[in-house]
């Protein structure tokens, strides 16, 4: 009996050992995690303010402005059903353009913007993020990408 009360004692042990150290790294985790959103998911589920999160879609035609010191960009992003307007400071890639697809992360300031510290643009003639291109079917505007990308 005695071992295999020490056996059983061991077994507990080891499984709060894991318990605590799962919890460990799923809060630091926590941290890390950005999820993605459509305007639609933004428009139906507003994150909190202090949430950081991703939101992707086309850059609305006529919606870039820049700003007097050429860093400061605010544009409107759509998945066609509903758009954010997003405000970011910094240098846009190269393959930034009205009508293209776009990742902007960041988080919603107390007006209801976009306030993004990252912009990633796609990077070839095919490529849409899948989070974009899932977005854009469910809503039917869908128009397939050229040389049979997704």
């Amino acid at each position: 009996m005695r071992a295999k009360r020490r056996r059983l004692a061991f077994v507990v042990c080891g499984m709060v050992t894991l318990g605590a150290a799962a919890s460990l790294v799923l809060a630091a985790f926590e941290d890390s995690i950005v999820y993605f959103y459509s305007p639609s998911d933004v428009a139906e589920h507003t994150p909190p303010p202090d949430r950081r999160f991703r939101i992707g879609g086309i850059v609305v035609k006529d919606s870039v402005i820049r700003g007097a010191d050429a860093t400061t960009v605010r544009f409107r992003v759509t998945d066609t059903l509903n758009t954010i307007e997003v405000a970011y400071t910094g240098v846009l890639p190269d393959l930034f353009r009205e009508g293209q697809g776009v990742v902007a992360e960041g988080q919603l300031d107390s007006a209801g913007r976009f306030r993004a510290d990252e912009v990633l643009a796609k990077h070839d003639e095919t490529y849409m993020p899948r989070e974009v291109a899932d977005a854009l079917k469910e809503s039917g505007r869908w128009r397939g990408a050229p040389g049979g990308g997704e």
